[in-house]
């Protein structure tokens, strides 16, 4: 550990940092579901901020361009997303970007579009914002999960179908809009290894729901994204967010694995591929155990055996630890579990 410790104060001396944090957000409302929501008043405070901070807010094309090429961009850069195109990122969301001059992307459900409810955007309200410069990216035909396989179907088959719809939605944005990026957002932000693998084969780019920023090395199948609507759309919590680093952590065999069993998984370990911390001050909490014990292996594994069994649902796992070169600070990396319900039935969505 003390030879893990010198290879960190060692490392900062040159290190030059490359993060981007990606902001996700829904309404931009008072009247809508509070967990996707941030009112008008405290989205324009958010922008605000990145303004009077001296954030760079740049266009998702830009960063993944960025990633393509391996080329840095400037520090304190920002992208900032909208899932399941809402009537009001048009009536209270644009006109508070459009005044700071902000690109931004909306992840849509063509078929959800189709449907012409008066509280989503059309296909016409779409291609103007296109034409203004705003990105129209893809969430899926439907907004049905990809990890839950109907019973009777093979995982096969199930990807085969979901093939089928992912590129006809893709075909309808661009018939639509005239833009196909081939970013995908994940519903629910729900995921597994052999859908990572299949958004490769497809040649897509997906989007998380889970936090932590992005770096050069991110997997450009489970890109990162802060949700930020409440209850965490506190400028506190903001400001945290948007000064998180990347924490290069892989995982092997099946710690990759995002889908159990109740009570089947009962620890994970990581792999760490940067020195610029202090491995005593890395910190783990696993949504409803809190803050876990962690046992390093060497100096650049460690593991985590849970506290209690992890409960059912949606959990993270989130890591943090503090930057020796850039004080104040902080890695950030989540790990997402799907926890099935007893007798292995999924959880309400």
């Amino acid at each position: 550990m003390k030879y893990r410790l010198l290879a960190a104060l060692c490392y900062c001396l040159h290190m030059t940092s490359f993060a981007t944090v990606i902001l996700q957000y829904h309404h931009v409302s008072v009247t809508t579901p509070a967990s996707t929501s941030i009112s008008p008043e405290q989205f324009s405070l958010h922008m605000q901020y990145l303004e009077d901070n001296n954030f760079t807010v740049i266009a998702l094309s830009t960063l993944m361009e960025s990633i393509k090429q391996q080329k840095t961009l400037p520090n304190k850069s920002v992208v900032i997303t909208f899932d399941d195109a809402y009537l009001d990122i048009l009536t209270n969301g644009k006109p508070i970007l459009d005044k700071h001059n902000f690109p931004f992307t909306i992840f849509i459900n063509p078929s959800i579009v189709n449907r012409k409810s008066n509280h989503y955007l059309s296909w016409q309200q779409l291609k103007t914002m296109a034409d203004d410069g705003v990105i129209i990216a893809n969430h899926g035909m439907t907004h049905d999960s990809l990890t839950r396989i109907p019973e009777g179907m093979t995982q096969q088959a199930w990807l085969a179908k979901n093939t089928e719809t992912l590129l006809s939605a893709e075909e309808m944005i661009a018939d639509n809009t005239g833009q196909s990026w081939r970013y995908f957002a994940y519903p629910y932000g729900e995921y597994s290894p052999a859908i990572q693998q299949w958004v490769q084969e497809n040649n897509f780019v997906a989007f998380t729901q889970q936090s932590g920023a992005v770096g050069l090395n991110t997997d450009i199948t489970t890109i990162p994204r802060f949700p930020v609507s409440q209850p965490y759309d506190q400028l506190s919590s903001l400001r945290d967010k948007l000064n998180a680093l990347p924490f290069s952590i892989s995982l092997e065999g099946k710690n990759q694995e995002t889908v159990f069993q109740q009570g089947e998984s009962t620890s994970v370990s990581f792999n760490v591929d940067v020195d610029d911390f202090d491995p005593e001050q890395l910190h783990c909490y696993i949504s409803g155990l809190g803050r876990q014990k962690i046992q390093w292996q060497g100096d650049e594994i460690f593991t985590i055996d849970y506290s209690a069994p992890l409960p059912t649902g949606r959990v993270r796992c989130n890591c943090t630890a503090p930057s020796l070169s850039e004080p104040g600070r902080y890695y950030w990396y989540s790990k997402p579990w799907f926890i099935l319900k007893e007798n292995n039935l999924w959880y309400p969505l």
